[in-house]
């Protein structure tokens, strides 16, 4: 794989760092003291940068902001919103690339039952991203004929927002047979393994600048924080966790970038994604933990930043899944991988 960073790469995450410095602790609060943990002022200034471009920029480009963001646990749902606004300029047409798009991923069922002139959506889909504040919502369902990726507006189902790990807010949308006509048939099967590699792949740069952000506050308080007359970095057992997190660190960093790259070059990429997957659930539980551990009672006091650092991990760790699954993923596709 190529490792080195594009220009664009480079002045994108830079360009969003300037951005983050604007993101105080009151801002913050003010935030997650909302419905959605939503910062409207924080995404019109990604949107006036050109940073919600999916014209311009691609999967490398949008996780290289991804890392950014997760360094600042910024409240803006880019993500879903990134992902499900390329899937529609990549398969049908992007109205309005600034507002604020999803995809309902979970493994909850919607059913379509064909009409003459369209479809009838049937079930439900929870923990949504954004799905309160979405302007457009991507639902795959079932059909007689296999699935299908609809494109529905928030004004045709029924919202009930859920309160998840970080304060932030996803939603259960139940479908209570909602008409929708033919050519809001987004795509089949293809479309859902697009929308679900690269929600995966993002998820996964999102996690790396959570743990990064996390690892760097952590060293610091090691260096400064004195025991015994000593500070407690300089004390075997604390210097090997923070080595040991540091390594984990490195681990979501490889893997994200070798998923993300082939991906981008339309390489196979199953094992790499599932790999990346694996490792930013797995080493960010260790991480987050570490974290937490070796910042002693200040790791879970609401009124030190750590605090949301370790709930955006588990957020993540969450969403990505458990490692056992993912291992016999792995597994699989490397049993099929001619030798």
């Amino acid at each position: 794989m190529d490792f080195s960073f594009s220009e664009a790469q480079g002045e994108l995450a830079g360009l969003t760092r300037s951005i983050m410095a604007d993101l105080t602790d009151s801002r913050l609060r003010a935030a997650e003291s909302g419905d959605d943990r939503f910062d409207a002022e924080l995404w019109d200034a990604l949107a006036k940068a050109g940073i919600l471009s999916v014209t311009d920029f691609g999967l490398l480009e949008h996780c290289s902001v991804l890392i950014e963001l997760g360094r600042a646990v910024a409240p803006v749902p880019y993500l879903a919103s990134i992902v499900a606004a390329s899937a529609l300029a990549q398969f049908g047409s992007l109205e309005t690339p600034d507002a604020i798009h999803t995809a309902a991923l979970s493994d909850d069922e919607v059913f379509a039952s064909p009409t003459a002139d369209g479809w009838i959506l049937s079930g439900a889909k929870s923990c949504v991203p954004a799905g309160a504040i979405a302007s457009l919502i991507l639902v795959p369902a079932s059909a007689p004929d296999g699935m299908k990726v609809f494109v529905v507006k928030p004004s045709e189902v029924s919202i009930t927002r859920q309160r998840i790990v970080d304060n932030d807010s996803e939603a259960l949308l139940e479908f209570a047979d909602v008409p929708v006509d033919s050519s809001r048939v987004l795509g089949g099967a293809e479309v859902l393994d697009w929308l679900l590699t690269r929600m995966t792949v993002g998820l996964c740069a999102l996690q790396l600048g959570v743990t990064e952000r996390a690892l760097e506050l952590t060293a610091e308080h090691a260096r400064t924080r004195v025991q015994f007359e000593r500070p407690i970095g300089s004390f075997q057992a604390v210097a090997q966790r923070l080595a040991d997190a540091y390594v984990d660190v490195e681990a979501i960093r490889l893997t994200l970038w070798q998923a993300a790259w082939r991906v981008s070059e339309g390489l196979p990429a199953e094992t790499e994604v599932a790999s990346a997957k694996f490792w930013a659930a797995d080493a960010g539980h260790r991480i987050a933990h570490t974290a937490v551990h070796v910042h002693g009672g200040m790791g879970i006091d609401t009124d030190h930043p750590l605090h949301r650092y370790f709930v955006a991990a588990k957020r993540n760790e969450f969403t990505l899944g458990g490692a056992t699954a993912q291992l016999r993923k792995i597994g699989a596709a490397l049993a099929s991988t001619p030798v």
